[in-house]
């Protein structure tokens, strides 16, 4: 059974959940081993499996080289505990797995993981809001009247309007755009555009669309400085200010504006293990529980370059805006860092760039089910944050001139229909300016008539010039 991509699409983490037990199942090698004076059967040592099955997914496209032999521990970890595999003496679950050479094997049947049903339905298209008819509370009946003193002016003109001398005023419904309407505007468009680039059936197989907050979306679309960070409105959710600190000393090693360089060995380790413990006890990781289905789907799209930078801008407007901010400073950190050669090295055995994603990738994305592989897939999503995170933490700006220009259309209609003789006036058709505008004959000039039927002479010179 050969490795393949498996794109976008509902139940993505399922689907490589149980293409790599298969995958692992069917080409694991199995012989006979020999424990404590008592052979064993069809069976592999548990760094076997560590070997094998980190050589498969560094080379699967899902996942690729920057897999670690540590995550293909945790992986096999999972494994164990769901019962994909056994020791020796069928015990699994409690029972802990180490890089050594204990033995394992497979049961008789390996539980994948089931599908959830999918609802029968036709493709769905996400409706927009519709404000034509008015709310229910809002007719006549429910308006408050004042009450005022009839004076004889007031008489005369009630009376006049009674008998048909003054013509009578129309109570006009008028509707217009208010804030939250604009909110469900963005929410709409922005959801359909997003499944629209998954190209999915429903966003529902990806995505509780009900717990999707249209406040956020615009928050995040236009409250934001200059170098596009979000700008918080409850600033007890900003980060603490020693972390915020700590962060800006990394991120521009060796000039700290803010703070004297202490002149200890091993300082910027102790600085970038403070800002890791911080993140690490997050209970929820900044692209939230919720949103895990809908980043994982996304991931299937890494082939396709654009579509994946516009699916993961759409993803991250999504987000509670607290959780943007920080993921915001977090991965232009997390990026400086990776490629700032003035910076000494953080770790003794691993890789800068790889300690940014071990570090922070958990608190990031993860999973609620354990049977997942999130700690491959939020690898492989933080490293494609980390080299895109300039194009991808930006507003989409098709996305927002679409709905600007929508937002604009629709007021101009409800306007239209609020009051349709001053829009005639203020935006009138060809034909109504023709009629008010009438071209007017342009008759050409007398001289230039004349001009016309006597061209230029030359001067001839004539004798009354003479002396």
């Amino acid at each position: 059974m050969e490795p393949r991509l498996v794109g976008p699409g509902p139940y993505r983490a399922t689907r490589l959940w149980n293409e790599i037990i298969e995958l692992f199942r069917s080409g694991m090698p199995l012989r006979k081993h020999r424990c404590r004076f008592k052979s064993y059967e069809r069976c592999f040592k548990a760094s076997e499996a560590v070997d094998w099955l980190h050589e498969l997914l560094g080379c699967n496209q899902n996942f690729g080289p920057e897999v670690t032999r540590n995550q293909t521990v945790k992986l096999l970890k999972k494994f164990l505990k769901n019962h994909v595999i056994e020791d020796i003496k069928g015990r699994w679950g409690k029972e802990d797995f180490q890089d050594d050479g204990h033995l394992y094997r497979f049961p008789p049947s390996s539980p994948l993981k089931p599908y959830p049903k999918k609802p029968s339905c036709m493709k769905e298209v996400i409706k927009f809001p519709d404000w034509n008819e008015p709310k229910a509370g809002t007719s006549q009946e429910h308006i408050l009247v004042k009450s005022v003193t009839m004076n004889s002016e007031m008489w005369y003109k009630r009376h006049s309007i009674a008998i048909g001398e003054v013509p009578a005023c129309k109570l006009l419904f008028r509707r217009e755009l208010t804030q939250a309407n604009i909110e469900e505007i963005w929410k709409s468009m922005t959801l359909s555009r997003l499944q629209k680039i998954l190209d999915l059936d429903s966003l529902d197989e990806v995505l509780d669309t009900k717990l999707v907050n249209s406040k956020h979306i615009v928050q995040n679309a236009y409250n934001v400085n200059k170098q596009g960070i979000v700008i918080l409105e409850d600033k007890s959710k900003e980060l603490p200010h020693w972390i915020l600190s700590a962060m800006k000393c990394l991120a521009n090693w060796p000039s700290c504006s803010d703070l004297k360089q202490p002149t200890y060995s091993g300082f910027e380790r102790d600085v970038f293990k403070t800002i890791a413990d911080y993140f690490g006890q997050m209970k929820e990781p900044l692209l939230t529980f919720h949103l895990f289905d809908v980043f994982v789907s996304v991931l299937g799209l890494l082939q396709k370059h654009s579509k994946v930078i516009e699916a993961l801008q759409i993803c991250c407007l999504l987000l509670p805006p607290e959780n943007r901010k920080k993921l915001q400073l977090l991965v232009r950190m997390m990026a400086r860092i990776s490629f700032n050669k003035d910076l000494p090295p953080l770790s003794e055995s691993v890789r800068t760039r790889t300690l940014m994603v071990q570090a922070f990738s958990r608190c990031i994305l993860c999973s609620k089910d354990e049977m997942d592989l999130d700690e491959l897939l939020a690898a492989k999503l933080v490293s494609f944050l980390m080299d895109n995170y300039q194009e991808i933490l930006n507003i989409p700006s098709s996305l927002k001139a679409s709905i600007e220009e929508h937002v604009v259309h629709l007021k101009r209609v409800q306007f239209q229909k609020s009051y349709p003789e001053v829009y005639r006036i203020r935006f009138p058709t060809p034909e109504a300016e023709a009629v008010l505008f009438p071209e007017k004959n342009k008759q050409k000039p007398p001289i230039l008539m004349w001009a016309l039927k006597n061209p230029f002479q030359p001067f001839h010179r004539t004798r009354s010039f003479r002396m």
